[in-house]
């Protein structure tokens, strides 16, 4: 039979349960034995489910406390000194400190995922990298299921991938050339696996849809002719996803691995040329349903893809899968009590993904009568969606239609429109500001909870927000920023609270997703046509003014932003969505500005993120993303100030399009990597104004004016003074007061004590 297959599921738990347990044991209220009780807990449910659902080979070790490739850093090693000597595995607290810093040391960098809003923790080699098996967690939790009479297939970030998505600690190195360093420590982990009794392991490889050269090519030679003679009895499936093998393909096929798995919902075309060439017994994984977004799958439209390929190779070496894990997934559909029953039955999540798996496979191995009414109840709902009125709005087609290039300029060049913002603004040299969003403390939080059940009234709710606001403006005066933001107080997310006030989106109570360690978010449903039928921030941007006579921040998410941190609609190009709430975007700029705001924010933090992997899909996209952008940012005029921000990213291959931007500043997320972006500006010289971050806000740890004065310092051999603004590395919200006020206000000090320094050159120097 064709088996059912699954990569990975959800590790949040149910009401994000990892994440309330984590958050208690960082904050002492709970021990590890606690968190260690839950993440069983969660496993457990996890692996009875997929069992449940009728999927044959379910994974295990796809569960994590932070980051998979964290906790792969841990089982090879490699745990950078300043963490300590570690002669065992990691326990919990040195593991959390690692992804999060403490006050004695600084956390080891994040970046997003590929294409994703997920962010792993970078590992940090050296040149004479040292690797020992120091955990057996893939084992210990093989076992763990065993125990519950559940056979799994254990997942493991593959050899070469993890060496490619690392990162060098010091000289910079080819970290390939530690590959026959780390290959003995992956062979003793593959064979307690052996003598623990499994039957497949899952090598993620995802670095192979990656344009790759030939010395990465033949990593993977290496790799794998040791590893896959490791035991006749372990089966190894190698695991793709996000994208096409592309050119690779050949030499991936050539590999002595037992199966082989396709992401055939991003790449289908690559399916044909897996079918013809594989190898006689090779096993071909076909990805069929959607990992990474919410839609109900076209089980007949995958099928068509899975059918030729059973015919040609035999139903015993096809197994049907998703297209990636579901960790991009929200858990279950049916949690969701306010959505209507015709968008619930549009929709899928992981739990209902299961069945769509099972249902495939049982179609391909028994024939499609096998699941003859599966089949109608998907046809029908698919076809009530394209014919929903919900779906189009006639009047925002027409204005998209109407849309002319130089609504995408700026009235006057950057020159210009800067001598009018400094006479406008009268900031000083490195004018300090923070990224947007102030502490959202648990009472901020209770007071939105409370006026959403009805338990306070409106009146009592805004007034609560008036004075959070107060209070946060006022706070900013007095210890010196220059350019205040509002908090932000009245808002749950970034995306989900513009989402609600835009026309042609949707929203799930439960639809939460994993962006990093316990940080959940829950991703809007762009389901149709992008509106703004009223103005979104406008009311609390004036109020927050009217508090200073000091410019406060007008405070909006990009087009590119709104659109990645999204599940968007498959039925039209996603570049047309996004242009849709770009001109959304737009309106709110111009009512802003009409208002009497003189500095404003259109945060892109995912402009990065949604670089196609494949360089030669790059320049398509980055074309209508920052035409997006300049849609969204190009109606207001000269003396406004268009500020954007970014973080999490590798920048080094965009800056280009950053600059096409053409925002008057931009802020980076910098301190984490100690300044690594410097690299790529040292080259590109940048022509605005620029924030690199100089304060960690992922990390608890609250940094000293020297230390950030330190990076500044780093900053002005890249950068001109005038051009160089000092700012956190991203939004605050989720820090606490005691750990921001400390943190802003030596940030202050730093910038003034380097206007200090820098004037004090200048009159040695006249």
């Amino acid at each position: 039979m064709a088996l059912a297959t699954n990569l990975g599921y959800p590790r949040i738990g149910v009401q994000r349960g990892l994440k309330k347990a984590l958050e208690a044991f960082w904050a002492g209220k709970t021990s590890s034995n606690d968190l260690l009780e839950t993440a069983r807990a969660i496993r457990k449910a996890n692996w009875l489910l997929q069992k449940e659902a009728g999927i044959a080979h379910i994974p295990s070790n796809d569960f994590s406390f932070y980051d998979h490739v964290l906790d792969t850093a841990c089982v090879v090693g490699a745990i950078p000194k300043r963490f300590g000597q570690v002669s065992g595995s990691v326990d919990l607290q040195t593991y959390s400190t690692m992804a999060r810093g403490s006050q004695s040391v600084t956390a080891m960098e994040m970046t997003k995922w590929f294409d994703t809003n997920y962010h792993y923790i970078v590992p940090e080699l050296a040149v004479n990298q040292d690797f020992w098996l120091a955990s057996r967690k893939p084992v210990e939790e093989y076992l763990e299921a065993k125990a519950l009479g559940v056979e799994t297939r254990p997942v493991i970030l593959g050899p070469v991938s993890f060496l490619l998505l690392a990162k060098s600690q010091d000289a910079d190195f080819n970290r390939l050339t530690l590959l026959d360093r780390l290959l003995p420590v992956y062979e003793e982990l593959l064979a307690e696996l052996v003598k623990a009794g499994a039957e497949w392991v899952q090598m993620d490889e995802p670095c192979l849809v990656l344009d790759l050269d030939a010395a990465a090519l033949s990593a993977y030679k290496k790799a794998y002719a040791m590893l896959g003679g490791i035991s006749p009895k372990l089966k190894i499936l190698l695991t793709t996803y996000f994208g096409n093998l592309d050119k690779n393909m050949d030499a991936v096929l050539k590999l002595p691995v037992a199966g082989l798995h396709l992401d055939l919902v991003r790449a289908p075309e690559q399916l044909a040329k897996a079918v013809s060439k594989a190898p006689a017994k090779m096993v071909l994984s076909l990805g069929v349903i959607d990992g990474r977004n919410i839609w109900r799958a076209d089980l007949a439209g995958a099928l068509a893809l899975v059918e030729p390929a059973v015919k040609k190779l035999g139903q015993d070496r096809v197994l049907i899968g998703p297209s990636c894990s579901f960790l991009h997934s929200p858990i279950d559909l049916e949690a969701e009590t306010k959505l209507d029953r015709e968008m619930k039955s549009w929709l899928a999540f992981a739990k209902q993904k299961l069945g769509e798996i099972a249902a495939v496979a049982r179609a391909a191995s028994k024939g499609r009568r096998a699941v003859a009414a599966a089949l109608e109840d998907c046809r029908k709902a698919m076809r009530a969606k394209k014919t929903s009125p919900r779906i189009v709005n006639p009047a925002v087609r027409k204005r998209l239609a109407k849309a002319t290039k130089t609504m995408a300029k700026r009235k006057s060049p950057y020159a210009k429109r800067i001598k009018l913002q400094n006479k406008h603004l009268g900031l000083p040299h490195f004018p300090t500001t923070t990224i947007g969003s102030l502490p959202q403390t648990p009472e901020v939080r209770a007071n939105r909870a409370s006026y959403k059940a009805g338990r306070i009234d409106r009146a009592a709710y805004e007034n609560f927000i008036k004075e959070e606001t107060k209070r946060a403006v006022l706070w900013q005066e007095e210890i010196g920023v220059d350019v205040l933001v509002h908090g932000e107080f009245e808002r749950n997310d970034m995306v989900e609270y513009f989402g609600e006030q835009l026309k042609g989106f949707a929203f799930t109570e439960n639809g939460w997703v994993q962006s990093y360690g316990s940080r959940c978010v829950k991703p809007p449903i762009i389901y149709g046509d992008v509106s703004r039928p009223d103005p979104m921030t406008v009311r609390w941007s004036r109020y927050a003014q009217s508090l200073s006579s000091r410019p406060v921040k007008g405070m909006l998410t990009g087009p590119v932003t709104i659109l990645q941190w999204s599940f968007v609609r498959n039925d039209q190009p996603r570049s047309t969505t996004c242009r849709q709430v770009a001109l959304a975007i737009r309106d709110e700029v111009v009512d802003l500005e009409a208002a009497g705001i003189k500095v404003i924010q259109i945060d892109e933090p995912a402009l990065r993120e949604g670089l196609p992997l494949r360089k030669k899909d790059r320049k398509s996209y980055l074309k209508w993303g920052v035409e997006a952008f300049r849609f969204s940012s190009c109606g207001v005029k000269d003396e406004t100030q268009i500020h954007t921000h970014m973080c999490y990213c590798e920048f080094g291959d965009i800056p280009e399009a950053i600059a096409a931007l053409d925002a008057d500043v931009i802020s980076m997320e910098a301190s984490r990597s100690k300044m690594e972006l410097l690299d790529s500006f040292r080259k590109f010289r940048y022509p605005n104004g620029i924030g690199p971050g100089v304060y960690d806000i992922h990390s608890p740890r609250v940094p000293s004016k020297e230390e950030m004065e330190s990076l500044l310092m780093k900053a002005l051999d890249v950068f001109n003074k005038e051009q160089l603004w000092v700012n956190p590395d991203c939004g605050l919200k989720t820090r606490r007061w005691e750990e921001v006020r400390p943190s802003v206000a030596a940030m202050v000090a730093a910038a003034k004590s380097l206007r200090k320094k820098i004037n004090s050159h200048a009159g040695a120097a006249v």
